[in-house]
């Protein structure tokens, strides 16, 4: 079984480096961390641990705070891209390299414990649930946020769904961390006081389906992988180009797609 576990996390590990997460954390989802950090109410004397950090949208604004902030990937390129960004925006930030599924944190060590669409691709969720509660203090905060399976990331991670293998047993869909009644079940009784509320990240960065296709192609490691998956079917490839391209098409209105995410905050019981 540590076989295996040992192998989803090196090609998770692997997943994540691919292409240019940093630029679609700048370029597009940037205001995303910010709106965490303000839903968890992070003040100066809080210690903060942002789980699956990525490039530190959620760390660096909790760190401009005055927070004590350690934020934690499994992707060492990503940390090193956090890290230049940390430094670019002036704030101190505790990089640390951890599986979100085996935090190497003591228990009740946090605040507040947070993740801004990351931990949701964490592959087996109530692992990662359970070590996000188990790391925060009694009475501290935990916010997620994530995509929604309806919204559209939802829907492209189910549009590429037929052209990817089966994931191993026991691995659940992301998109499954944007539903409220099954974060709820993630968390359980070990949490009060929970919150939950569905918004939209408005994207104007792309002129028509196919120009998000593209840049996702270009830069967002699970589309690169896909497309790496079929790249000796050129039949399937062309198919896949077609459904990317008519999901951001749909989309699209006036202008601007509209990308649904849910966020949960809770204190720990």
């Amino acid at each position: 079984m540590n076989a295996v576990i040992n192998d989803i996390e090196a090609k998770h590990r692997a997943l994540w480096a691919l292409g240019d997460y940093a630029a679609i954390a700048s370029q597009v989802v940037a205001p995303l961390g910010p709106a965490l950090a303000h839903a968890c109410g992070i003040a100066p004397h809080h210690r903060v641990l942002d789980v699956a950090a990525g490039t530190g949208n959620a760390a660096i604004p909790a760190a401009a705070t005055g927070a004590s902030v350690v934020a934690s990937d499994l992707c060492p390129e990503l940390l090193r891209q956090g890290r230049a960004r940390g430094a670019e925006h002036g704030v101190t930030v505790d990089w640390r390299e951890a599986n979100a599924e085996a935090l190497p944190f003591a228990d009740d060590e946090f605040d507040v414990v947070m993740s801004c669409i990351g931990v949701m691709f964490a592959p087996h969720h109530q692992s990662s649930a359970d070590e996000m509660i188990r790391v925060c203090r009694p009475g501290g905060r935990i916010g997620v946020l994530s995509w929604t399976p309806e919204g559209f990331i939802g829907q492209l991670f189910a549009t590429m769904k037929p052209y990817v293998p089966a994931p191993p047993p026991g691995v659940s869909a992301p998109p499954l961390w944007g539903s409220e009644p099954y974060v709820r079940t993630l968390f359980g009784d070990a949490v009060i006081d929970v919150a939950t509320e569905r918004s939209g990240l408005p994207v104007r960065a792309f002129a028509d389906g196919a120009a998000f296709r593209d840049y996702f192609k270009a830069n967002y490691g699970p589309t690169i992988a896909a497309y790496q998956g079929i790249a000796g079917d050129p039949d399937r490839v062309a198919a896949l180009d077609v459904d990317i391209a008519a999901l951001g098409d749909r989309f699209l209105q006036g202008g601007a797609m509209d990308w649904e995410y849910l966020l949960v905050t809770a204190r720990k019981r």
